[in-house]
């Protein structure tokens, strides 16, 4: 059946009621009577929009079991060899890629070090690219599209607003460039993203107990924000909304990339950090940290007082209840924290009154990236009919 053959007053019902089945089995499985009590719908409405997603083996019906009297219940989740989404993560210093099913679950990761400072927009990509492929070679799932996250502000149509780490993708239209490597089922299907947005949206996802108003804070050799608002982004008007790394902390402080002084990346990001402990890596810096190594400790300590200042700014400005810690600050949680705290007790204005509040990701360096695929997920439960070219 064609769409122009449905009413749209039905289509439309019909089209809201499939993605309220879908979000709740990719929330959790559920039998078609619990599905219907879950989304206020009929049982009988829920297994005509499921069906047919069962025939195309997009869902699966599992065994029957039995859960006291009456007939057997039979458990509807996504299909274990059902499509997948695709991540790609380029950053400073590495390129990382994803695979994740409709649930949001990990299926697999992969990180390749590169430095693309020493690059430009085209070899950038032409790099990202090749490993895209290369990672995807020989998988059998189908794939639903690719989200791609970038260490800057994106615009409208996927172009580079501003990237101060990575000035070669600067106005980069880098959406099309990035499709333009892909194979042609997936070259139609790439969205973009800044990566500090994308490790705040995976982490509203995986997350128990999500408060849906938090920043994420994104510890690279960049700083970055994800601004969560009721459970949606804040990108702001120029996608601007978020760059922590980028208020300054010290009026005529050392230059930074972006063009002005003091910034908090010049005394929070990774490079810096890793200098000011004279360690070579951040797997160095945190051997230096357990041994109480006093540069490592007095280095961090630095960082986390400089990126306590510059969050209590941007929380005075936002009023936002939850500092999220992701990247490098998940991984040094227990030693910056202590220095951090002490600022936002005395900086901002929310401390003390339920505010100002912090917590360590879940999740690994692989947020963003993960991010990225989940960016293609939603799209696909919210125009479920790109699973399946399924009309009703």
């Amino acid at each position: 059946m064609t769409e122009a053959m449905v009413p749209a007053g039905q289509y439309t019902v019909r089209l809201h009621n499939l993605r309220l089945v879908l979000t709740e089995i990719a929330t959790a499985p559920g039998s078609r009577a619990d599905l219907a009590q879950r989304t206020g719908l009929t049982k009988a409405t829920v297994a005509s929009l499921a069906d047919p997603f069962i025939e195309r083996g997009i869902l699966l019906e599992g065994h029957p079991e039995a859960a006291g009297p009456g007939r057997p219940s039979r458990l509807l989740s996504f299909h274990p060899d059902g499509p997948v989404a695709v991540g790609v993560e380029i950053n400073v210093d590495y390129t990382a890629l994803s695979l994740v099913d409709l649930t949001g679950r990990l299926v697999s990761y992969q990180r390749a070090e590169v430095d693309n400072r020493v690059l430009s927009a085209v070899e950038i990509v032409a790099t990202a690219g090749r490993l895209c492929r290369d990672f995807l070679t020989g998988t059998a799932r189908p794939l639903l599209g690719v989200g791609l996250g970038v260490p800057g502000a994106v615009g409208p149509g996927g172009v580079v607003v501003r990237a101060p780490n990575l000035p070669a993708l600067n106005a980069d239209r880098v959406g099309a460039r990035f499709a333009g490597e892909l194979p042609p089922a997936l070259a139609t299907t790439v969205l973009v993203e800044n990566e500090a947005n994308l490790g705040a949206l995976a982490w509203s996802r995986a997350a128990a107990d999500v408060e849906p108003n938090f920043v994420y804070v994104s510890g690279e050799i960049g700083v970055g924000a994800g601004l969560m608002v009721d459970g949606e982004l804040f990108r702001g008007v120029h996608g601007f909304a978020g760059e922590l790394g980028h208020i300054v902390v010290e009026r005529d402080g050392p230059q930074c990339g972006c063009g002005g002084r003091g910034c908090v990346e010049q005394y929070a990001g990774q490079d810096v950090l890793l200098a000011a402990a004279g360690s070579a890596s951040v797997e160095a810096l945190e051997a230096a940290v357990l041994r109480d190594d006093p540069a490592a400790l007095a280095a961090v300590a630095q960082a986390g007082a400089a990126l306590g200042v510059g969050l209590a700014s941007l929380l005075n400005v936002v009023d936002l209840p939850l500092v999220v810690l992701g990247g490098l600050y998940a991984r040094l949680y227990e030693v910056i924290t202590p220095a951090l705290q002490r600022e936002l007790r005395q900086r901002a204005l929310s401390s003390g009154r339920g505010g100002a509040q912090l917590r360590r990701s879940e999740l690994a360096g692989d947020a963003a990236v993960r991010g990225a695929a989940g960016l293609i997920v939603d799209r696909a439960l919210k125009q479920p009919l790109r699973l399946t070219g399924f009309a009703g």
